[in-house]
């Protein structure tokens, strides 16, 4: 199917600082149940340059008690600015983080929260091969990148959900809905802000591509909500200031429906990839697959029926594409290597090779239980995910939500991508139910440049902004890592384009 493709507590007087060797389980501490607020007991930690760079410290708050936070500082991947690695504690649970601080300026500069997608993709690939402060370049050495993205922000990258990368649990539990994520997800980043106060207030965004189109608004709504929460027990509510959604798939049906035009239409950025023959057929049955798609997937969610809309749809109009040989993430190209391989980039097993370095590892703090061969995808993650009800809600209602409440909202696409590509995803803004609507829709798209070179076209109004990137694909920050930053620094000093 269409789907299968990879387009914390105390109640002590003083913060939770437990130090353990690195490798080692948490400890339980036998946190009180959340209905008791004794947040007024807690002190943060405070002071990141005071961690450890060979033991975990676990930081909790007693408003999370199932959640705890253990990180250590680290000189992975850029030795020009404090960076750290970590664990999110759920219970048993277990998700694995990077923090880089600003190269610019760590002390004032925005939080940036980024997330691959999949779902069941390693935010390493983001990290080492996009816009992370190094980039893989043979199983045991990097290079410095001069357009990541921590050269105006200071930036996450997790490994989520449970199961992906260096996340795990222990007892083979699973989350398989991405509201079930974004609680983890959410109380994390209230955990990490209270522990850190040099970060409140800050402008914090979430930011992800692919599967990320799915997950960074249900995240971001997430952390809005709880804010309310926060703010009743006494607690700084997280200035979460916008969302930026790379190549996403938010609404699957926008993207299913694009498909035709992408592979037999002569487009502002492509031509036709497919026979005529084809094209043809495709044509005829595009209208039943709409309506398939809508009535048992949109209107009705009928497991059965939409799971049946969906074979229909990716035998017409998916499989045809995936018989050229073509990539799905950059059609100006040829996949290389084996799909399932390489997912059609050979560079990501070259990032796995990197990853499994036992030495490495160490140094991350890598626990145990999943040290040894790194693999990047979980295709258990994306089956476990594989459910039409997740696969096809449309994220799009709360992209919405999130503009009405005065979250800025970034769409940006690379117009080489074919799996989430630019028609799709401008139609998915146009359609987006919120009191801007008329006044989007009714902009035109205009050419931007960089350095006085056009670089793609945008539409902007009021908090919402669609950008294409020229001569990028699926990832835009592998593709065109200058204009990727380009459109970052933009995005930070103006909220719009």
């Amino acid at each position: 199917m269409l789907s299968s493709y990879l387009a914390l507590g105390l109640f002590t007087a003083t913060a939770f600082r437990h130090t353990q060797a690195i490798g080692q389980t948490p400890l339980d501490f036998g946190l009180k149940s959340e209905s008791y607020d004794d947040s007024n007991l807690f002190s943060p930690f405070e002071d990141l340059a005071a961690l450890s760079s060979t033991e975990f410290t676990t930081l909790g708050h007693p408003v999370f008690p199932n959640y705890q936070v253990r990180l250590k500082k680290s000189k992975f991947c850029d030795g020009g600015v404090d960076a750290y690695t970590g664990y999110i504690d759920i219970e048993a649970r277990h998700l694995f983080f990077y923090f880089f601080e600003s190269r610019d300026d760590p002390d004032k500069d925005d939080v940036i929260f980024w997330t691959n997608g999949g779902p069941g993709g390693s935010s390493s690939f983001g990290l080492l091969m996009e816009q992370g402060p190094c980039l893989v370049t043979s199983a045991n050495t990097t290079k410095y990148n001069p357009f990541s993205w921590n050269s105006k922000a200071n930036m996450f990258f997790i490994d989520q959900p449970i199961g992906v990368g260096f996340s795990y649990a222990d007892y083979g539990e699973y989350v398989s809905t991405t509201e079930e994520a974004a609680k983890d997800i959410a109380s994390f980043v209230a955990i990490f802000f209270e522990h850190f106060s040099k970060f409140k207030g800050r402008p914090f965004h979430m930011s992800g591509e692919s599967y990320g189109g799915r997950y960074i608004p249900s995240f971001a709504a997430a952390v809005y909500d709880q804010n309310a929460r926060l703010t009743q027990a006494g607690l700084t509510p997280i200035n979460l200031s916008s969302i930026m959604i790379g190549n996403g798939m938010s609404d699957l049906r926008s993207l299913t429906l694009s498909y035709y035009e992408m592979q037999c239409q002569s487009t502002r950025t492509s031509q036709p990839i497919l026979d005529i023959a084809t094209c043809v057929q495709m044509k005829r049955i595009l209208p039943r697959c709409e309506k398939m798609f809508t009535a048992s997937c949109i209107d009705t969610l009928d497991a059965i029926d939409c799971a049946s809309a969906l074979s229909f749809c990716e035998s017409a109009i998916v499989e045809p594409f995936f018989e050229t040989g073509y990539n799905p993430y950059d059609i100006s190209k040829k996949c290389e290597g084996e799909y399932q391989d390489t997912i059609c980039y050979p560079i990501t097993k070259t990032i796995e090779a990197y990853l499994s370095q036992p030495k490495l590892q160490q140094a991350l703090g890598i626990d145990a239980k999943v040290s040894g061969n790194f693999s990047g995808i979980s295709y258990k993650v994306n089956s476990d995910f594989s459910n039409p009800s997740e696969r096809v809600f449309p994220t799009t209602i709360y992209i919405s939500a999130l503009l009405e409440r005065g979250v800025k909202v970034l769409i940006y696409v690379g117009t080489n991508d074919w799996i989430c590509n630019w028609i799709g995803n401008e139609r998915m803004t146009l359609s987006l139910e919120w009191t801007g609507k008329e006044a989007f829709n009714a902009e035109p798209l205009k050419e931007w440049k960089v350095d006085e070179k056009v670089a793609g076209m945008t539409r902007s109004f009021g908090n919402l902004s669609f950008v294409t990137i020229l001569g990028a694909g699926h990832m835009v920050p592998y593709d065109q890592p200058e204009v990727s930053l380009e459109v970052l620094k933009r995005w930070l000093s103006s909220g719009k384009f």
